[in-house]
């Protein structure tokens, strides 16, 4: 994700946005009196663009989504996900008893 921010919010808050950049990926222009001025971002980007190693975006959206399933995994343990109809189906019951109930009744009519 790309940010911009002003100088001061850079100063401020710099162990914030590096971590950010580090972690995340995300890449931080830090503006002076509003127009960009330098650009924050992770050392492995730095290097891919010094060695003239540019990845395909697709590449790394692969990556941050395989990241993101290992994460999710990793939160369930053992347990398995609910088929998809079950859920949009739970959903679908919960929004009619809150319609049903902003609206007075006990039941539908």
């Amino acid at each position: 994700m790309e940010r911009v921010i002003s100088a001061t919010e850079a100063r401020i808050r710099l162990g914030e946005w590096m971590r950010r950049a580090a972690e995340q990926g995300d890449v931080i222009i830090v503006a002076r009196s509003g127009q960009p001025y330098v650009v924050m971002l992770s050392y492995e980007a730095y290097r891919r663009l010094q060695g003239g190693e540019a990845r395909p975006a697709w590449e790394e959206t692969l990556e941050r989504i395989l990241a993101l399933r290992a994460q999710i995994r990793k939160e369930l343990g053992d347990r398995r996900l609910p088929p998809p109809e079950e859920v949009i189906r739970q959903m679908r019951e919960e929004r009619d008893a809150q319609l049903m109930e902003a609206l007075g009744f006990d039941r539908l009519p």
